[in-house]
């Protein structure tokens, strides 16, 4: 199973990537609507990918970035600026590579 962790404000967005995600199989996606919702399941979570979406601050990343390295797990970190589920798809696959 692949776990991927999608940071969106937008609970709208969030959600619809997150059934994008669960349509392939393999796939498990989990949504976290904030900085501290994020670290949170991060540590409670082993994530394959987390996945950038709208409303996140370069600072905010910049947290999580350090926050998964003091977890000292190897979790790419992905930017996702729509375009629909092709590009979706694409970005995480070339994370997993």
């Amino acid at each position: 199973m692949i776990n991927i962790l999608i940071i969106c404000t937008n609970q709208p967005i969030a959600e619809t990537i997150a059934r994008l995600i669960d349509k392939m199989e393999d796939w498990h996606a989990t949504t976290a609507l904030s900085l501290n919702d994020a670290l949170e399941r991060c540590y409670a979570i082993k994530f394959d990918v987390i996945l950038i979406g709208s409303g996140i601050s370069q600072e905010h990343e910049d947290v999580l970035n350090l926050h998964i390295q003091k977890l000292n797990v190897q979790t790419p970190i992905v930017k996702h600026y729509g375009g629909g589920s092709g590009l979706l798809y694409a970005e995480i696959y070339q994370a997993l590579a």
